[in-house]
């Protein structure tokens, strides 16, 4: 008997393994997706989202919600439009992304790891963004290689722009 009870402390080991990852991993996805709740489309929070919101709301003040049920004010406020500007941007290093705004009214967002060797962008200037590691330099308008050594562009990151405030989409 020992034989076979050792087979099964391996299998409900492995059971209990593999239902901890499915779990983990539907949390996950539960924490990612949106939801067409009637909670979420009035704009009204169960418990749990009120905490998340307070905390999302402490961590940027500026993030309003703004009654478009979206996620109830999970989305903050990266910059208001009038913070980015005009043939220049801004590096987000906490969010890994840099927005610019290449003419008046256009924002467009890239990621803020360089293409090279991974290196944060760290500044944008006369319409380049500027890696300080090896020297690459990518455009404000569409992140393409300026300068190398890099050779692919910075990837491109969805934003929202809403009135003066820009969001991660």
């Amino acid at each position: 008997m020992t034989g076979t009870q050792g087979t099964a402390r391996v299998v409900a080991r492995r059971t209990v393994v593999a239902a901890a990852g499915a779990t983990g991993l539907a949390a996950a996805l539960v924490a990612c997706g949106g939801s067409d709740t009637a909670a979420e489309s009035t704009g009204s929070d169960t418990p749990a989202d009120s905490a998340d919101s307070a905390a999302s709301d402490a961590s940027n003040p500026a993030a309003p919600d703004d009654g478009t049920g979206g996620g109830g004010g999970l989305t903050a406020v990266l910059a208001k439009t009038s913070e980015i500007p005009e043939g220049g941007g801004k590096v987000f290093a906490d969010q890994g992304v840099v927005v610019t705004q290449p003419t008046a009214g256009e924002f467009k967002a890239f990621s803020s790891k360089c293409t090279h060797q991974g290196c944060a962008v760290k500044d944008i200037s006369d319409g380049s963004i500027h890696c300080p590691c090896h020297g690459s330099r990518f455009s404000v308008a569409d992140g393409s290689v300026k300068a190398g050594p890099a050779t692919q562009p910075l990837p491109a990151t969805p934003i929202t722009v809403a009135g003066d405030s820009i969001t991660l989409a």
